[in-house]
């Protein structure tokens, strides 16, 4: 069996690519892998992917773990069905008025 070089996890291309950040900017935040997992389930949400593509996306064993995880941010996506489903009354509330003019 290969032995394993630990340094190259422990040092990698994060870790370095953190070091060079903050050498470039002192106020810059330090961020784990974790933190970019959380950005990318956040960016993936206010992009529109619904639960079950961000469970898959990070792996989770259910959409629920997924929202006790993320809920939070789920929440605009009720202003988002009170809109269409007002634009949908609207709509047919015309469509009926029009089919009514025309008998």
């Amino acid at each position: 069996m290969p032995k394993v070089n630990l340094s190259r996890y422990l040092g990698g291309w994060f870790v370095y690519a953190l070091r060079r950040a903050k050498l470039a900017d002192p106020t810059f935040p330090t961020l784990t892998l974790h933190d970019l997992r959380h950005t990318a389930a956040s960016l993936a949400v206010s992009a529109g992917a619904n639960v079950k593509a961000v469970q898959r996306m990070l792996g989770h064993a259910s959409a629920a773990m997924t929202l006790d995880v993320y809920a939070d941010l789920f929440d605009d996506d009720l202003d988002a069905v009170a809109v269409a489903l007002d634009q949908a009354r609207t709509i047919s509330s015309v469509g009926k008025m029009w089919a009514r003019s025309g008998q």
